[in-house]
């Protein structure tokens, strides 16, 4: 008989929330993680201590650029940048340790140290062999790099080593304009740091609203960050005061070099799957290293799953903690269901940006009818009110049925007031039945509904 139900490999956000799940389902359950905390790359050096900084210096921007124009005087802060890093450290310990009791409360077994699966139903943890009817695979990723760029974590780093400097450098080079590029180039670049982000593609944030992108890239212009598209980095060199980025440029071929004390690589992860010993027990790979699955998440090696950052698809906790719900409902009879096509995205940057759904570009090339409502947030009171007026609320819905598509956001608090379209959405809403639902007043998310007023006989305030 299998000592566990089922075991979890991996305590990150897929991992411990598939766990607790299935535990509250009913099942026996164990879940392995090397690591000395739990929460995996988001909770220990990602997501969470990324939005500690964040919180921490946009408070330091608004005190030197809106708090006198608040009445709100006196001598403006410096940084103790040891007590920053104390106060991201609490945080971090804090929800660590949320995980651990809720692991005892819930009697998930932590399996402490790093796994690998010598047969279907074994699971080896140090000396130790588990058996299990399932195992599912929640192992996450880890930073990617470009080909010849070393990676020391102290002169040239990924977002692990940008959280953990001795001190704010006087200049950064981020190589990558994506979501960690641009909310660790944002964190320094309010210390004061010269940041100047490499991004090889011809905009910011590939894959984004191409509009929020261009009024993305103006903003942080305007707050101090540089930016060289269509560059292709050629190497990144070690000096005596830091490092040289080379890169070409795509559109004449020209080459140039920028000089930093910190190079942060910041190019994407890639699937953590080093060690479970897949390539022995015969498990199908996808592209890029992801683990092949079907849609019910199982593997083409009989009780043996996989979720979260190690299979297809982006590349988000909350993607993983979806699919670690799913998995466990249907380890236990159910019916889980993931719904992709409603997965949000944001980046916690001042103005914060979020997205939802397609794009105007998607549907452009399926060649689907549609429309826009656009409201800026200039029109919203609140906004106005604590000084981030800039950016607006897109909208877009079906032409013929008025069914909402899409939605994208940039400004102030985009990746809370996003959740109200992914719930409607779910639910196969019209951007009517959007704009036909009270709002209070004076809030931000007014700026959707009168989005959604945009795409029928216009909005109020605009």
């Amino acid at each position: 008989m299998a000592e566990f139900d089922v075991i979890i490999i991996g305590a990150g956000p897929g991992g411990y929330v598939g766990a607790i799940r299935a535990a509250q389902l009913g099942l026996k359950v164990a879940c392995v993680e090397g690591r000395e905390t739990l929460g995996g790359t988001c909770l220990n050096v990602g997501c969470i201590p990324s939005k500690a900084m964040l919180h921490a210096t946009h408070m330091l921007h608004e005190t030197h650029e809106n708090f006198e124009k608040m009445g709100l005087m006196g001598a403006q802060p410096t940084v103790d940048w040891q007590k920053m890093q104390a106060y991201k450290a609490d945080v971090v310990s804090g929800n660590t340790k949320g995980i651990e009791f809720l692991f005892k409360k819930n009697k998930v077994t932590w399996l402490k140290g790093w796994a690998s699966i010598p047969a279907p139903g074994q699971v080896k943890v140090g000396d130790e062999v588990h058996t299990a009817k399932n195992i599912v695979i929640a192992t996450g990723s880890e930073a990617s790099t470009l080909p010849g760029v070393e990676i020391d974590e102290t002169t040239v780093v990924t977002s692990t080593g940008a959280l953990t400097l001795a001190n704010p450098p006087k200049s950064m080079v981020v190589i990558g304009a994506g979501v960690i590029g641009l909310e660790m180039g944002s964190v320094y670049a309010r210390l004061g740091t010269q940041v100047t982000v490499v991004e090889y593609l011809d905009a910011i944030t590939p894959g984004m609203d191409a509009e929020v992108a261009k009024t993305f890239q103006r903003i942080l212009t305007k707050q101090g960050l540089k930016f060289v598209l269509g560059a292709a980095v050629q190497s990144v060199t070690r000096t005596a005061s830091g490092a040289t980025v080379s890169y070409k440029l795509k559109k004449n071929d020209s080459e140039a070099s920028l000089e930093a004390e910190i190079v942060l690589v910041a190019t994407g992860r890639k699937p953590y799957t080093q060690g479970l010993g897949l390539e022995a027990l015969g498990v199908e790979m996808g592209p890029r290293g992801t683990v092949k699955t079907d849609d019910h998440f199982r593997t083409n090696v009989p009780g043996l799953y996989a979720i979260g950052d190690a299979i297809a698809g982006p590349m988000l906790a909350h993607k993983a903690e979806d699919e670690g719900m799913a998995v466990a409902e249907i380890l236990a009879g159910k019916h889980g269901h993931v719904n992709y096509g409603v997965i949000p995205g944001v980046i916690y940057t001042t103005p914060e940006v979020a997205n939802v759904g397609q794009t105007e570009e998607q549907l452009k090339e399926e060649g689907r009818a549609y429309k826009v409502g656009k409201f800026p947030f200039m029109g919203n009171a609140r906004a106005k009110a604590v000084f981030q007026a800039e950016g607006f609320v897109k909208l877009i819905a079906d032409a013929q049925t008025d069914r909402i598509l899409g939605c994208h956001i940039i400004g102030p608090a985009a990746g809370d007031l996003i959740h109200e379209v992914c719930v409607a959405m779910e639910f196969g809403a019209s951007a009517q039945d959007l704009a036909l639902t009270c709002h209070a007043h004076p809030t931000w998310s007014e700026a959707v509904r009168e989005a959604a007023l945009a795409c029928g006989d216009g909005p109020i305030h605009a």
